[in-house]
C-alpha cells in the first residue's frame, strides 16, 4: 500500500499578500522558519557555545514576544554530544552519530529552554525523520502539532531525529529539512543562518563581492559556492543552504541566507545577507517531497513520444511509452523517468513493481487489461504523482 504525504493547509497562518520580492517581508512576517547550523552553535572542543546560543535565543525571543510565530530548526545535537562522549571529531558511522545525538539533543534543548525562558518564552522539542513527511498520517500529525504549538505561543525547536534515522531515509542536512518545514506550515519566509554573512561570487578572502539578491538560477551562473566550514561539526556548508533557499523560493516561500550574528538585522528587513525572491507558486507537499526528498528506487527509460507527453503535455506515463526498466522497486516507490540518453525528465510514484513492468512495456492499457486482467489497465505513473525535474 502506498504511503504519501497529505496536502494540508495552515488556515490559521496569516500569509502576506504582497509580492515577496523585498526583504522587508521579514519585518512584516507573521510566521517564519529560522534554521541555525552546528557551526554557529557548537565546536568540537567546547561543545555548545553558551554565548552564541543565548544571543540567538535573545533575538528570536524578542520577535516571538512581539507576535511573530517562529519555528527554529536547530542543528547541533550530534556536535553537542561529541565532547561529553570524548569524541575528537564528528563520527562517520551512523551508530556513533546516533549515540552522540542522543546525548547532545538533551543538552541542546536544556540550553534553549533556559535561554528562551529568560524572556518568558516556552520552547518545545520536535524531532522529525524523512518518514514523517512521506507518510500521510505522520505528515498530518506533524502539521497539527506544529500549528497548535504556534497558536499557543510556543517556539518549536525542530531537529532531524538522528537517533532513529537511517542512511536510507534521512534529510541529509537540516537546511533541506527547514525548507520542507517552512512549506509544511506555510511560513511567510525562511531564514538560513550560518557563520557566513552572505553568499559571495567567490572566496571572500580573495575580494569576492556579496550577492545581495537572487531572482533565479541565472544569478548564480559561474558562482563558486563553498563547502562545510573549518569547524568540522556540520554537514552542509553554503551549498546546502543555497539549495534549500532555492527549494523554498521555487515553492513560493522567499528565503534569506545570512550569518547568525545578523539575525536581528535580517528579521528587521535590513540589507544584510542574500535574499532569494519567490521563483514559483506554492506547490502541494507531495510534489515538494517527490522533487527533493523521495528516495529513488529505480528508473524508467522513456521513448521520444513519452518524453514529449510527460515533459511538454504533462500527461500520465503509460506502459506503451516505456522502453526499459532499471532498478528494484515495488508499487508505490519513487522512480526517475529518463530519456534514452539518460537525461532525467521527472520523478514519480510508480503503480507497478519492477518485476511486473517488463511484460507491460510497449503495450496499450486496453490490451493489458484484456490480456492480464483488471489492475493492469492503469497508468504506470499518474500525472498527480509526477513532478518534472
Amino acid at each position: 500500500m502506498r504511503s504519501e504525504p497529505a496536502d494540508v493547509s495552515a488556515s490559521s497562518a496569516v500569509l502576506i499578500e504582497e509580492p515577496a520580492d523585498d526583504r522587508s517581508v521579514l519585518a512584516r512576517a507573521r510566521r517564519i522558519v529560522v534554521k541555525v547550523g552546528s557551526s554557529s552553535l557548537t565546536s568540537i572542543k567546547g561543545g555548545i557555545s553558551e554565548e552564541a546560543l543565548i544571543a540567538l535565543s535573545d533575538a528570536l525571543a524578542v520577535k516571538s514576544n512581539a507576535g511573530m510565530e517562529i519555528i527554529l530548526v536547530s542543528s547541533g545535537a550530534i556536535a553537542a554530544g561529541l565532547a561529553p562522549l570524548g569524541l575528537a571529531k564528528r563520527p562517520r558511522d551512523l551508530a556513533t552519530q546516533q549515540a552522540a545525538a542522543s546525548v547532545g539533543q538533551g543538552l541542546l534543548m536544556a540550553r534553549y529552554t533556559q535561554a528562551f525562558g529568560a524572556h518568558g518564552v516556552t520552547v518545545s522539542q520536535v524531532l522529525l525523520t524523512a518518514d514523517d513527511l512521506m507518510r500521510r498520517s505522520h505528515h498530518t500529525n506533524a502539521f497539527r502539532a506544529l500549528n497548535r504549538l504556534l497558536n499557543l505561543g510556543v517556539v518549536p525547536v525542530v531537529n532531524e531525529n538522528d537517533t532513529v534515522a537511517t542512511h536510507k531515509i534521512r534529510f541529509g542536512d537540516n537546511d533541506r529539512l527547514s525548507a520542507l518545514v517552512a512549506h509544511l506550515v506555510r511560513a511567510d519566509a525562511l531564514v538560513l543562518l550560518s557563520d557566513v554573512d552572505s553568499l559571495y561570487d567567490g572566496p571572500p578572502s580573495k575580494g569576492a563581492k556579496r550577492i545581495p539578491r537572487v531572482d533565479g538560477p541565472e544569478d548564480l551562473e559561474g558562482v563558486s559556492i563553498g563547502a562545510p566550514g573549518k569547524a568540522g561539526v556540520g554537514t552542509g556548508g553554503m551549498q546546502t543552504k543555497v539549495e534549500a533557499a532555492i527549494m523554498a523560493a521555487d515553492s513560493g516561500i522567499p528565503a534569506m541566507v545570512t550569518s547568525t550574528a545578523n539575525v536581528s538585522a535580517a528579521l528587521a528587513g535590513e540589507d544584510v545577507g542574500t535574499w532569494f525572491t519567490v521563483n514559483g507558486a506554492r506547490k502541494p507537499v507531495r510534489m515538494m517531497w517527490l522533487a527533493h526528498l523521495a528516495h529513488v528506487q529505480g528508473r524508467l527509460v522513456l521513448d521520444d513520444g513519452a518524453v514529449r507527453a510527460v515533459r511538454d503535455r504533462h500527461t500520465s506515463l503509460l506502459p506503451a511509452g516505456i522502453s526499459a526498466v532499471e532498478g528494484n522497486f515495488e508499487a508505490g516507490d519513487a522512480v526517475e523517468m529518463v530519456a534514452a540518453d539518460g537525461t532525467v525528465i521527472a520523478r514519480g510514484l510508480v503503480n507497478y513493481s519492477a518485476a511486473e513492468l517488463p511484460q507491460m512495456l510497449g503495450r496499450s492499457t486496453v490490451e493489458l487489461g484484456e490480456s492480464l486482467g483488471r489492475g493492469f489497465d492503469r497508468e504506470v505513473v499518474h500525472v498527480d504523482d509526477l513532478v518534472l525535474v
